[in-house]
Formats: structure tokens, C-alpha cells, sequence
């Protein structure tokens, strides 16, 4: 992944009942480590920044509404406004 120049990797992706990928990011520095959240056409809408390199995340919850991160040393939970594919 690329952005302001600099080059990462996602490590956790998951999709939202709309499509969209939530892919963890890290192993770049400030302003890259976070989640980035892409549309099905592959453009960046949205971004969560992290103090730390984040690993991985999932969607959680009775209704999957929490998104739960995983950092070098931490764990994040998240309350977002769309909730996480139901895999059947």
C-alpha cells in the first residue's frame, strides 16, 4: 500500500457488509500505521491513525459493530458505523 510517498504492507484485511477492505497497517511510521479502509473500487476513504504498528483486527459484537485491533502492545476496540461481513 502507498501513501504520501511511502510504501507498507497490510497484515489483518477484512470486508464491511458494503465491500469495503479494513486492512491493518505498520512497519512505516507516523501517519501509515492505523487502519486503512478501502471502497471495492480500490480507493482509500478512510483511515484510523495508531500510536503503534498494528498487526491485525476483526469485527465483533452480536451485530459486528466494534472493530477489535491489535497493536504491538496493545489491543483497541473500536465502535464503527458499519458492521463486518457475515461469512455463512
Amino acid at each position: 500500500m502507498e501513501l504520501d510517498g511511502k510504501w507498507g504492507c497490510a497484515d489483518g484485511i477484512r470486508c464491511d457488509e458494503d465491500g469495503n477492505i479494513w486492512a491493518s497497517a505498520g512497519w512505516v511510521g507516523e501517519g501509515f500505521d492505523g487502519v486503512h479502509i478501502f471502497a471495492p473500487n480500490g480507493d482509500r476513504i478512510g483511515r484510523i491513525k495508531m500510536p503503534e504498528i498494528i498487526s491485525g483486527l476483526c469485527f465483533a459484537g452480536t451485530k459486528r459493530y466494534y472493530l477489535m485491533i491489535t497493536g504491538s502492545q496493545s489491543l483497541y476496540v473500536v465502535f464503527v458505523k458499519t458492521a463486518g461481513a457475515h461469512n455463512t
